[in-house]
Parts: C-alpha cells; structure tokens; sequence
C-alpha cells in the first residue's frame, strides 16, 4: 500500500512538474509581431527599409536575443502622408503588433503619436526629427535618433564660432521645419544672435521653381549673409539651384545646411557636376556614429547587397539599431514574466453608428512594461552605446561638420554636446572632464562659396538703394567737433572727419546720410537721442556721444575715438612768499603733530634719564625748563644734555632720524615756496564739491548733470551752462555773486575751454573714466566693423592728426596742470612718527618694570624689618615717587661723575681758603703801620 502511495505521489509531483515546464515554455510565443511606418521611395526610406531587413535576419539569426521566438516586422508605406500615417498605424492596431518602428516623418509622428498614447503601443521613430516630440505630451513616442534641438544647437556654435550675429532661416513649413528653426532661434538667443528673416517654403508637391524664385529674391535683399536651410531633399535641392542662379553661391555668402543633404550625399552613388556646382562651399551637418569594427563589417555586407547603387547614411545605422533596440526590450518583457495581450477599448466601443471598424483596435497590455523596458536598454549599436538619458534622448549627441567641396566633400570638425566644437572625434573626449572654453572650440578651415578661403563678413548692406540714416547733434558750442553747414545737411568737426576716416577704411561702402538733430538754440540731449536708435528713426549716431551705462543698454558703441571723462574746473589764484611764508611747507595739523611729539618726546626722555643722570635732576622748575631746552634743541642738533642711560639713548636716536626727515623736507618745500611760482584754489576735487552747499555748473545736454545727481548732489545746486563764455562768466562771478564756484564737465571740452581761458585750472583728478564712440543698434555688424577702422586710425597716427586739426591748443592750455596743494601733510611722515611713537612706549614700559621691581623689593624689605605689613596707601604712593625720584648710584659713569665732582668741589674749596687767608693777610695792619 505505501509502494503505491510513493508512486502515485511521483506521478503527481512528475505531472505538476511537467505542466511547470511546459508552462515556461510556452510563456514565449513563436513568433513576436513589430510594424514598421516610412516612405519606401524616399532617399531615408530606402536605405532605412534594407537596413531594417538586416537587423531582422540578425536578430532572428542570434540565439541570444528573443530565444527561439521569431521577430517579424511588418511594413507599411506611409508616403510621407500624415493621413496615410494614420491610416496605416490603425490597421497595425487591428493586429497584434508590440510595437511600431517609424514613423519616418516628423509630420506623421505628430499625428500617429495620439494614436500610440491611446493604445499604449510604443513607436520607435529612426528619423523624426522634431524637437517637439521628446515633449510628455507624447510618452509612447520614443526616437532613436539625435533631436534637432541638438543640431540647432551645433549650428549656432558654429555661428558664434565665427562671431556672426544674424542669420536667414529658410525652412519648410510644416511641423518638421517651423519646430527646428524655433529651436535654431533659441540658441542663437543664448548667445546673443537672432534670425533676421524667416522664409518659409510650402510643403506641398505643388511648389514650383518660381515660387522658390521668389522666396529667394526676398533673401537677396536682405543684409545678412549667413543662411541656414532645414528642408527635405527636394525643396532643399531646389533651393540651393535656385540661389546658384541668383549669384547667391558666390563670394560673401555662407550656407549652412542641416542633415537632409548630407543624407543625399551618403545615399545617392555621385551626383551629377551640376548639381555639386550649387552647393560648393556649403557647410553640412551629419549625425556622428563612432567609428567600429561592426560598423565596418556591416558597411563592407551594405555595399555587396546594394552593389554601390545605394550609400550608408547615418539613418540606416539607427534604423538598424531599432530593431536591436525592440528586440532586446521584448527579449526583457518575455523574462520578466510578461504576456501579449490585447483588451478592448472601452471608449471606442461607445462609437456607434460608424463602419469604420475601431472595435477592431485594442489596448496593448503589456506596453506600459515594455516602454520601461525601451528606456532602460542599454547596448552597443552601430551608432555606438544605445542608451536613453531621462529626457528620452539618446545619450552623447554629436554631429560631423562637412563641408561641400569639389565633386565631394571634407569632414572640417566635429561638434558634441559635451565638448562642443572641435577637431577631434567626441569619443577622444568623454574620458576627461568637460571643457567649453572658447580656446578649445576649434574647426579645420573651410572653402567658402565663391571658393574663398576668408571668413565672409557675414553680412552686406542691402540691395534695395537705403542708405543708413546717421543722427548728429546741433551743438551750439564747443563747434570744433560738431558743426552744421548754414543752410545745408553738412556736417563738419572732429567727430565728422574721425568717422568719415573710419568709413573710408571699411572694405565695402557705407551709403549713408546725416540727419540733424536739436533745436539749433541749446545742446540737444544725447542720451534722447541714442535712445531714438531704437524706435528705427536714426540707423546710428555719429557726435561727441560718451559711452555711459544707460546707453550702453540699448545699444551698441564702436570702440572708443576720444578718452573723456569728468573733471573740475574751478578760478585759481596765485599765492606769493609773505611775511609768513615759513609757514606754509606743513599744514596745521602737521604743525600740531610736530609740537607735540617734541614735547612728549622731551618727557619720556627726561623719565628715562632722571634717576641716572645728574643733567636731568634739580628743582622742578629747572627740571621743566631742562625738557622744554632739550625737546626743542633736538631740532637743530645743539642739545647740551647727555643721555646715559641704554633706553634713553634708543629713543633719543630714533627721535633724531624723525627730526632729521622733518627738517630735510621743510627745507626743500619751502625752497620751492619761494623760488616757484604757485597756484591755490579752495576746490580740491569732487569730493570737497560735495561738502559744500555752492552752485556747481555743467553743460547743457551732458550726462554729467544725471551723475552728479548719483553721487547726491541736489539739483538746486546745478546749474546749466550753454557755452565757454558762460563757464568763465560763472565761475569769475563766483557763487556769491549769483555764478558757481566750480564747472563740472568732459575733459575734452575742457581741454578745448582752458587753451583759451588762463583765469582757470583743473582741480584735483578725473572721477569718470569713458570715452567717446558712434552708437548703432544692438548687435550692429557694423559698430564691429568701424571698431577695427578706429583702431587701425589709432595705430597709424591719423586718429592724432585730425585731432590736432580740430583742437590745437594755445600757449595757454599748456600751463593748465592739475592743481595740487603745495602743503606737506601728515599722512606723508605717519610711518616715522609712528615708529617714534612705539619706540618711546617701548622704553617707557621697560622703565616703569625696572621701578615696579625696585619698589616690590622695598616693600618686601620693609615688612621684613617691621614684622607686618601695614603700611597704609599714602605710605606706599611715597614709598613709589621717592624711588622714581631717588638717585641712583649704581652707574659706574654716576661714580665716576661724582668723582669728578668732588675733585672739582676740593680744588675749588683750595682755592676759596687760599683767597679768604690773602684777604686775611691783606687786613692785618703791618708793625710799621702800628707803630
């Protein structure tokens, strides 16, 4: 009975087994179904279509990949039709198709892209190329090949390569090519470019070769040079056939083109010589695949099967990547466990009374499994490592710059979202850190249209007989840079031959008018006047127009012809020696600072010696005279006193070095007090103009009256001047007779007011630093243009002579130095009586040490003799002075000086008692006397 318990449990446990087997097996279906949208007849779809054939033969070949289910990819043309797109994507939704490769139009991709979002079937697109389509609007639409978000991007790099600012965008206009030339516009933005003219072409089959004709025509009249075009073959072709004809393809002109015709150059077998004769000197952009071994290997199997009829272009390569791509998502979906199952969908169902049949279409089950499955592939291709960055692009974009030349073309450089430009290939790069600096952004040269190998300037004046209408200002005075002819639109000065020079040395003409500008009776204002620049009424301003921030934020300066800046002119008046010339070499507060060091100097030195030396010692007042005596005679080094002690030695040695310095430089001041002829104004400079609460003066139409007003001075004491004759009328009034005590203006036309006027001076230093140039429009070619020229009239010296023509100056303007004060003050000697000021502090503490160690060892000897110590405050404070006071015997120079003494004291007491005992002798009568 057990025996057959035990075997009838096997053949459960062998039957549950067997169905755990074969239900694995089976989780697997035979064979997979993948649809594939294009245009077979197109030159991407007919590469593409060999290309995806391959890869199905390989996968299906691989028995690593799928296991043993067979991958079977069904194809539907699409003509590039997004009603033909739609219609053949539903009827894959009537099978039971995983997934979708295509489409190849970014037109259909739109339109079919609902369709997948509905259905939840992923689309795996190898061409479109639509920046719009990575957006989540459309989560079911993944592309497999590069975005041309990134090839706008690389475009405007090469024109910021090239420092052009405007381009022409001609483009067709559909989705493909609105959506590109928008994401074309964005970056040039970011690096301060701007399409100027947008041409868009139709997209239908209808468009002629005189509606490209027109479009064209438009172009040529346009003033930049630089045109990018982002088409389809056709068009495209049309296009540059049309601007060939037109002279478009010659000397000036640069051609930028996306991708489609480096499609047609990969693809096609040698185009005819005429129509590599309309494209000559055109840069090319090609999506960038590695170079490999597989890569090799399949172009070598590409050519045997297409017979050299047909090229391997870059979309080919992704295409055949796709396939890869879907196969190893499904292999993926398959192991985790998932099945092919379709449902119903609920809100087609609820569709009556239509024959078209939705019913029919149903939600793919599996598909949110298998999209995540998609964007976690990770593999390498044939156009290198495959693998989606969390935006759903695919990682690492780079492109191939090519340019047209002869009856082929030449790689020039290379362009990576991680390196940018470059001659090397991008994979040479993504081992190091990421560097964007302009120094590495580097391209081969290039053959230009016209077979130029200069950069073209990148843009011409237009065509259309406008010349460019340049304001100048009605200047009421200081005529010598900006005048106008009586009666007429002349225009002379300065500024005028500066900007005609800078004209004259530009490689093409400048047509050109003069508009005037200001009512003729006052100075207009400039600022209004470079902000007309922007409302279109002056293409550019020509004049004495300094360079400010506020101007500088609407447009743009050439590089400055003229230093300017602004300045104080202020009366002067000469000063002559006097009866208290000896004064003037030291201000008062350096007088001051003497005074007092001379005393202090006196007393630490008098600290110092008094305990040591005899000279220093006797009653106060005598003491008090002894500082004021050696403080004093310290200045002509004719001080009688002896300085014994170490400490009073090092102060009265650095004491000695001051005075010396001191004297040195009183003497040498003064000598030039009163050999030299000097100036002296009260207005030192802007800053002493801003202490007070006098009238200032500026001209009328400057900026200086709005920066006065910036650094707080009050517009009650402005007041604006017209001319030079009302500067000096103003300033000799003075503000106490209703004028100003002080113009502020630029320095050129103070230079010009002071070769005239000798009564006055500039007074301290320059406090703006700017210059004088011609305004243009933002992002003006020419203002690049006309600041070369001024450099280059800089460089050979005629920029001086039509300087000197205008504003010679007199004997006058020679003498017009800045004023400065003749006065040495404090801040000159602060390190020297710093340092003597630290030396005596020095000597004073190690003093005063020596004296406090003194009185701690009375103090201690005191208490030893007493037993106790309560000696009271007042005992000690005496105790304290009567050591500073004592003296101190303990300096051999002391005792030999007391030695001295007491022979000098014997000798002279000899002599007294000699003289007394004489006098003595003297009175005593003689005995003859006596008697």
């Amino acid at each position: 009975m057990n025996v057959v318990w035990i075997i009838v449990s096997c053949i459960v446990c062998f039957g549950v087994c067997s169905d755990g087997l074969s239900g694995n097996g089976t989780s697997r279906p035979a064979v997979v179904n993948v649809g594939a949208i294009f245009t077979f007849d197109s030159t991407i779809g007919r590469a593409a279509k060999i290309a995806i054939q391959e890869a199905v033969k390989d996968v299906n070949s691989n028995s690593s990949v799928l296991q043993g289910t067979k991958l079977v990819v069904q194809l539907q043309n699409s003509n590039c039709s997004g009603f033909l797109g739609m219609v053949g994507a539903l009827k894959f939704m009537e099978t039971d198709v995983v997934a979708v490769i295509g489409p190849q139009s970014s037109v259909v991709a739109h339109t079919i892209s609902h369709v997948a979002n509905e259905l939840q079937v992923p689309f795996l697109s190898f061409a479109a190329t639509d920046p719009t389509l990575s957006c989540l609007q459309f989560p079911y639409f993944l592309r497999t090949t590069q975005s041309d978000l990134y090839q706008m991007t690389a475009i405007a790099e090469i024109i910021e390569f090239y420092a052009w600012k405007e381009v022409i965008a001609i483009f067709i206009d559909d989705d493909y090519g609105r959506n590109g030339v928008s994401a074309l516009d964005e970056a040039l933005a970011t690096r301060r470019c701007r399409i100027s003219y947008k041409a868009g072409i139709s997209p239908g089959a209808t468009v002629t070769r005189g509606d490209v004709m027109d479009v064209m025509v438009k172009v040529a009249l346009m003033e930049s040079r630089v045109i990018v075009l982002h088409a389809y073959r056709t068009l495209g072709l049309m296009v540059l056939s049309v601007a060939h004809y037109l002279g478009m393809m010659g000397d000036g002109y640069v051609w930028i083109s996306t991708d489609w015709l480096t499609t047609v150059l990969d693809s096609s077998p040698p185009l005819l010589q005429d129509t590599m004769d309309t494209m000559q000197g055109v840069l090319v952009l090609r999506q960038h695949t590695p170079d490999s071994e597989n890569k090799r290997a399949f172009s070598s199997r590409w050519n045997k099967l297409t017979g050299g009829l047909l090229g391997l272009n870059s979309y080919a390569l992704h295409a055949y990547d796709t396939v890869w791509l879907a196969a190893h998502a499904i292999d993926s979906f398959f192991n985790q466990g998932g099945t092919i199952s379709f449902s119903n969908d609920t809100k087609l169902q609820s569709v009556e009374g239509s024959n078209l049949h939705l019913e029919a279409m149903s939600i793919f089950d599996g598909g949110p499994l298998l999209l995540k499955n998609l964007l976690e592939s990770d593999f390498v291709g044939l156009t290198g490592p495959f693998k989606f960055s969390p935006d759903k692009s695919l990682i690492r974009p780079a492109y191939d710059i090519i340019n047209v030349i002869g009856t082929g073309f030449r790689r020039v450089g290379y362009w990576s979202n991680y390196s940018g430009l470059s001659i090397l290939p991008p994979e040479t790069f993504y081992s190091r850190p990421p560097n964007r600096s302009s120094t590495n952004q580097k391209l081969y040269s290039v053959v230009w249209p016209g077979n130029n190998v200069q950069k073209p300037r990148g843009w011409v004046f237009p065509n259309n007989g406008k010349q460019l209408k340049i304001g100048v200002p009605i200047r009421v005075s200081y005529r010598e840079f900006v005048s106008q002819s009586p009666g007429t639109n002349n225009f002379k000065g300065f500024c005028i031959d500066v900007f005609t020079a800078a004209v004259n040395l530009l490689p093409y003409a400048v047509p050109h008018k003069f508009v005037p500008y200001g009512n003729g009776h006052e100075n207009p204002s400039y600022t209004d006047m470079v902000r007309l620049i922007t409302t279109g009424k002056f293409d550019g301003v020509v004049g004495d127009v300094a360079i400010v921030t506020n101007r500088t934020r609407v447009v743009d300066f050439t590089q400055p012809y003229a230093a300017s800046g602004l300045v104080v002119v202020a009366p002067f008046q000469k000063l002559n020696s006097g009866g208290w010339a000896f004064l003037r070499p030291f201000s008062a507060q350096m007088w001051g600072v003497i005074t007092i060091f001379f005393l202090f100097v006196g007393m630490v030195v008098w600290i110092l010696e008094h305990r040591t030396n005899d000279e220093f010692r006797g009653p106060p007042k005598q003491q008090l005279i002894t500082i004021l005596w050696f403080s004093l005679s310290t200045l002509f080094f004719a001080h009688r006193e002896n300085t014994v002690s170490t400490l009073g030695r090092m102060v009265l040695i650095i004491w000695l070095f001051v005075v010396l310095i001191i004297n040195s430089s009183y003497t040498a001041s003064l000598t030039s007090i009163l050999t030299v002829q000097q100036l002296y104004s009260p207005i030192k400079g802007i800053e002493s103009l801003k202490e007070t609460d006098e009238p200032i003066g500026y001209q009328v139409g400057s900026f200086a009256e709005r920066y006065l007003e910036e650094i707080g001075i009050p517009k009650s004491r402005l007041v604006p001047l017209g001319s030079p004759e009302e500067y000096a009328t103003a300033l000799q009034r003075g503000p106490a007779k209703g004028g100003v005590s002080a113009v502020v203006d630029e320095r050129p036309y103070v230079e010009l007011f002071l070769s005239n006027q000798c009564k006055f001076r500039i007074v301290g230093q320059e406090f703006t630093k700017s210059g004088w140039g011609f305004a243009f429009p933002r992002d003006s070619p020419l203002a690049v243009d006309l600041s070369t020229a001024i450099l280059t009239l800089s460089e050979n010296g005629d920029l001086q002579r039509i300087h000197d023509k205008w504003l010679a100056r007199s004997a006058c303007s020679l003498d017009n130095a800045e004023l400065e004060s003749d006065r040495l003050h404090l801040r000159s000697f602060s390190g020297l009586f710093l340092i003597c000021g630290i030396a005596c502090f020095i000597a004073l503490l190690i003093y005063f040490i020596q004296i406090l160690r003194k009185f701690c060892q009375t103090s201690n000897a005191a208490v030893d003799m007493d037993g106790q110590s309560t000696t009271s405050r007042s005992k000690r404070l005496q105790t304290l002075l009567s050591i500073i006071d004592e003296k101190s015997d303990k300096s051999n120079r002391g005792s030999k000086r007391r030695k001295i003494d007491r022979s000098v004291s014997a000798d002279n007491i000899e002599n007294d008692l000699g003289r007394d005992s004489r006098w003595r002798e003297s009175q005593v009568p003689s005995q003859n006397e006596i008697h």
